[in-house]
């Protein structure tokens, strides 16, 4: 359990939080994130490419906003990945467009509000008589839930009823019944999302702000027209399919359906029917004469058909509860429950969903049957224990073939080894394995080899034996070869979907589908597979998918690891169910019974904010319409198709076409959009739905230009859950924090698909820390006459080139939506620099140009993350009459001279590296054979500092050895070519060689092969050193400090206060410290 941080003194904050409101107002008055396309006659003879050139724009969304509760601190991390970036590209001078709306599409609303209904039934409609009735009420008078699906639901919920979640979340009780009502949800929610939002100081305009589904029949009437068009185009397609399927709602369960497994699709096996020829005991006095007149099969779940011929047994899991299910009035099947239950829905069993158990069986009682084993050599074996069976994956039962599968073989072995204790007659497990397929490694039977390739000696060698399937699996299926059945000669691989198709005709085998895991609905229901007649698009098309991997390839996915996700997804992303019958959504336009699921009408939404003002402005629901007076009626798909296609205008056009031409022209001048950012669990989803729409929906200049992906949010280390005790919403955040605090926090989580993480600690201490720098300014700004003018010195030529390298520096990372190292460079390093300038000019002070130009470059800098700061700054304290949001970037009138940066850098190091140094001499202990001897703390103490000017050979030949084994091409360093160097140049035997190769490899990633090739410094380090002198004598209380060369010093070896063993340690770049008293 994490403990919330609580806040002491909050005075500082509440100071801050008044500049937030105070500026928050003032955007607002001034209307300045409102944005549209330039008036068409400014466009007039201007080509699409000087349209750029002139008025440049960018437009940047993050998904959309599910409003079925408040805004958590995960959905404000997941929108500053856009409104950093919105603040930086007003600072180019672009047009900027950052709207943002509202999905309601999906089940959770509408599982909530029935929820709702249920719970005023049983307590009243204010829930007055709850305290009463919980005393008597039973957990199935509200929702059976049972097993997994129940905890997870409980888990969802909170563990508490949904009135109670709603009270918790601050809406009154007596408001609680409007919510039986999906609709209130929408407005209610959305309303409070827009407010928390903006008062994180967003730049986000809302006039075009919506809703999905009917409860905005603008955005239905898009849908309706999307929807149409990709059926026109063959890209949505009827037919029967395996889906993930919950037999409680009665409808596919795709992935925002789902409490737990997301991602999870089904897996085809092959079912193999083992007909009952003779049973055990046990088992014959267990069944009797309950499955009448039916013949009974075990059934086994194999995902390698073309093994079957192999089969020496069959195993039952000992502890497993099986049934004997009636899969017609002629058969039964013994398998598990869940497996019966997923059969239920694939046309296996009949009547469709019905589950009719005859008898209920342990595994245990089940060894020892003989049964039919199809396609095999031998035709008729017999049912064996297995330990490690799990009733969660297949049927429950295993088909055994010893000669492909190590843990098969060795289960058979082990019993062999044992009958007695395994309870079992010799006899059943007397059949060897049989040679069905050869492999080039291991022979005619590979999984017995393997084993003992491997030294298994039994199935505890669990490691061992996870590695020896693997293998197995890989040489038999990839590299085997059938040795018998009518595809003898074949490849495995060739030979496994045409013994498949055989088995099934001959009436042995099926098809048998299952969840590849656990998935839960959010109307806490555990899915099946199930065969339906389905819309569905088309996903996976061959020549919709390399278009869709054409537009990747152009599209700016910002860091490897995303695009390495979108690639895998487009390998496998297949065919995706799009209507449902029960949900919040849009109306198939083709059949009215069925609705758009939620992530088939959020696809291609970011077209429509470009006209949504122009629809509906300042009416997410579209009751109000806009400023054109545009109907939803009016929008058809002919004028859709006009406006974002480029189509004919229709014949008898329900509207006039100056009014489509309007919105036509603002889709123009803002499409394609810039950049959209979500979560990482969007991209095998949502985001990749979306490349495949914009390919199949707009001309290839619409298409999207970048995508961002960012990772989970945790909460001070630690996973954080809505509504559990790890857990802060936007509002929580803003009013403990306030705006800034918590935007310099969550630009601090992270960046990048890892998970990234919120701290409590430092979103406080940003608190401090704005106040603290807006004081230093203030007090700058009515001090500023008392600070130093005229001429420059060499710190103030340092600190104005470290100046203008940052804001270089921070401009790289705002372009790469690295906002982590943004702060870094823009906040926290700006502040270092003046720290340390401010230090080494203590004796003549601070110049007053380069302290106003600190402070004026701190606000910009800060802007896109921190825009009240910025704007106090500004406006305030530098008495600006505009907004900094109008502010442009501060980009330096010529270019940073990298040599006077890298001496500032040289001279903090110096100071560092010769503190340290002193600090060692002064701990030194007593007696050794060292200077320290003759040198007294106590005493007056100066310092010779030693410069060198070549570094040792030894060292020049380690790194002439790294450079002959660098690839530049492949930026890599070659291992071995590096040891055979060592070797060759006879340097293996140097203890010092390695360690200086590990740490120069560390240089060559931190600043890249060509700066760490470069060792030569590009300034004089004497005249360097020369200028930090008196503040180096000032800050460590030295009588006297002198440079010199380690030529000059070497020629004074073995006069007092010249050491070997400290002049020998210089190197350019790092010279050496010598203490003595005076």
């Amino acid at each position: 359990m994490v403990t919330a941080l609580e806040l002491i003194g909050t005075a500082k904050r509440d100071h801050l939080r008044a500049l937030e409101k105070e500026y928050q107002e003032r955007w607002a008055n001034e209307h300045l994130f409102e944005v549209n396309a330039p008036a068409p006659s400014e466009l007039v003879g201007l080509s699409p490419a000087e349209v750029r050139e002139k008025f440049p724009k960018w437009f940047g969304d993050c998904s959309l906003s599910y409003v079925n509760g408040i805004l958590y601190l995960g959905h404000a991390f997941t929108i500053s990945g856009i409104e950093f970036a919105a603040g930086y590209q007003r600072m180019l001078g672009k047009r900027v467009l950052f709207p943002h709306g509202f999905h309601v599409t999906g089940i959770p609303i509408k599982v909530s509000s029935e929820r709702i209904v249920r719970e005023m039934e049983l307590f009243g409609p204010d829930f007055e008589n709850f305290e009463k009735a919980q005393t008597k009420l039973k957990e199935k008078d509200l929702e059976s839930t049972t097993g997994k699906a129940g905890k997870l639901l409980g888990k969802a919920a909170g563990g508490v009823y949904q009135f109670q979640i709603l009270e918790s979340i601050g809406v009154p009780r007596a408001e609680v019944k409007k919510f039986a009502d999906p609709m209130h949800w929408l407005t209610y929610f959305s309303s409070i999302a827009i407010t928390d939002v903006d008062s994180l100081g967003s730049r986000i305009d809302w006039r075009g702000a919506f809703l999905t589904t009917k409860a905005n029949p603008y955005y239905d009437a898009f849908v309706r027209w999307q929807m149409n068009k990709l059926y026109q185009l063959g890209k949505i397609k009827f037919g029967e399919r395996y889906a993930i399927y919950s037999p409680k709602d009665g409808q596919p369960c795709l992935d925002h359906d789902r409490l737990e497994g997301e991602g999870v699709d089904p897996r085809e096996y092959t079912g193999i029917k083992m007909e009952v020829v003779d049973w055990s005991p046990a088992a014959g006095e267990a069944i009797g004469g309950k499955v009448g007149s039916r013949k009974v099969f075990l059934v086994a779940a194999t995902l390698r058909p073309e093994t079957m011929y192999g089969q020496t047994n069959c195993f039952v899991g000992t502890t497993i509860k099986y049934g004997v299910f009636a899969i017609n009035e002629k058969e039964a099947f013994i398998c598990t429950l869940r497996a019966a239950r997923n059969m239920a829905f694939q046309c296996i069993s009949t009547p469709r969903g019905n589950v009719e158990q005859l008898v209920a069986i342990d595994g245990s009682k089940l060894v020892g049957t003989k049964v039919k084993a199809p396609f095999a050599i031998h035709p008729e074996i017999f049912v064996l224990p297995m330990d490690d069976i799990l009733a969660t994956k297949g049927t429950g039962i295993v088909t055994s073939v010893p000669s492909d599968s190590s843990g098969d073989f060795q289960t058979l072995m082990d019993l062999r080894k044992q009958p007695e204790l395994c309870k079992i007659d010799p006899s059943w497990a007397a059949i060897d394995p049989v040679p069905i397929i050869t492999t080039p490694t291991y022979g005619d039977l590979t999984a017995p080899a393997v084993v003992k390739e491997l030294k298994i000696r039994s199935r505890k060698d669990a490691r061992q034996l996870a590695i020896a399937k693997e293998t197995a699996y890989k040489e038999s299926f990839y590299g085997g070869t059938m040795l018998v059945g009518e595809h003898k000669g074949e490849s495995a691989q060739d030979a496994k979907p045409k013994v498949r198709e055989s088995m099934i005709a001959a009436g042995v085998a099926f098809v048998y589908a299952e969840p590849e895991g656990l998935v839960i609905s959010k109307s806490a229901d555990e899915c099946v597979v199930a065969l339906v007649d389905e819309w569905y698009l088309d996903y996976g098309e061959p020549a919709w998918k390399a278009e869709t991997e054409r537009l990747l390839s152009k599209v700016n996915t910002y860091t490897t690891e995303t695009r390495q996700q979108f690639e895998n997804v487009l390998r496998w992303l297949n065919k995706w169910a799009c209507t449902r019958t029960y949900d919040l959504g849009s109306e198939s336009p083709w059949d009215t019974n069925l609705l758009i699921e939620p992530l088939s009408d959020s696809t291609i939404y970011m077209s429509y904010y470009t006209i949504a003002r122009l629809l509906h402005e300042d009416s997410m629901d579209g009751s109000t319409p806009g400023p054109l007076g545009v109907t939803p009626e009016q929008m058809t798909d002919e004028v859709w198709e006009y406006i974002f296609c480029n189509g004919p205008w229709p014949d008898h056009a329900p509207l006039h076409r100056e009014k489509a031409d309007a919105m036509k022209h603002e889709f123009a001048y803002f499409y394609p959009f810039d950049i959209q950012s979500s979560t990482k669990d969007l991209i095998p989803n949502h985001l990749s739905f979306s490349l495949y729409n914009h390919v199949a929906i707009f001309p290839e200049d619409k298409w999207p230009l970048s995508m961002r992906a960012n990772g989970q949010l945790m909460l001070n280390g630690k996973k954080m859950s809505n509504g559990a005790t790890n857990s802060l919403t936007l509002r929580e955040s803003v009013e403990k924090f306030g705006a800034d605090a918590t935007r310099l926090a969550l630009a601090d989580a992270g960046n990048g698909l890892e998970d990234a993480n919120f701290e409590e600690k430092t979103a406080n201490a940003n608190v401090l820390r704005v106040y603290t720098l807006l004081s230093w300014c203030e007090v700058m700004m009515k001090g500023k006459q008392n600070l130093r003018r005229g001429p420059r010195n060499y710190h103030d030529l340092v600190f104005e080139e470290e100046i203008n390298d940052l804001i270089n520096i921070t401009q790289s990372h705002y372009e790469a939506t690295n906002y982590k190292n943004a702060l870094k460079y823009s906040f926290y390093e700006f502040q270092s620099a003046r720290d340390w300038y401010r230090e080494v000019t203590s004796d003549v002070g601070m110049h007053s140009d380069l302290v106003m130009y600190w402070i004026q470059i701190a606000a910009l800098l800060a802007m896109p993350i921190a825009p009240h700061f910025a704007e106090h700054i500004h406006s305030h304290i530098l008495k600006n009459p505009s907004s900094i949001q109008l502010a442009l970037w501060p980009t330096p009138s010529r270019p940073v001279e990298r040599t006077i940066v890298e001496a500032g850098a040289y001279m903090r190091g110096t100071i560092r590296d010769a503190k340290i140094a002193l600090v060692k001499v002064l701990n030194k202990p007593k007696g050794k054979k060292h200077i320290s001897a003759l040198f007294d703390a106590k005493k007056p103490k100066s310092v010779r500092i030693y410069v060198a000017t070549d570094f040792p050979e030894w060292q020049d030949s380690c790194v002439q050895i790294i450079k002959e084994s660098y690839a530049k091409e492949v930026d890599q360093i070659d291992e071995i070519k590096i040891r055979e160097l060592l070797t060759e140049r006879g340097l293996t035997k140097d203890k010092r060689a390695m360690p200086f190769i590990q740490a120069f490899k560390k240089r060559i990633t931190q600043f890249g092969a060509q700066t760490a090739f470069r060792r030569a410094l590009t300034f004089s380090e004497r005249a360097v050193l020369t200028e930090i002198l008196p503040y180096l004598k000032k800050s460590l209380g030295l009588m006297g400090a002198e440079v010199l060369s380690v030529d000059k010093a070497r020629t004074k070896e073995g006069e007092s206060g010249y050491t070997k063993s400290i002049i020998d340690t210089s190197e350019p770049g790092s010279p050496a410290f010598e203490y003595y008293n005076v």
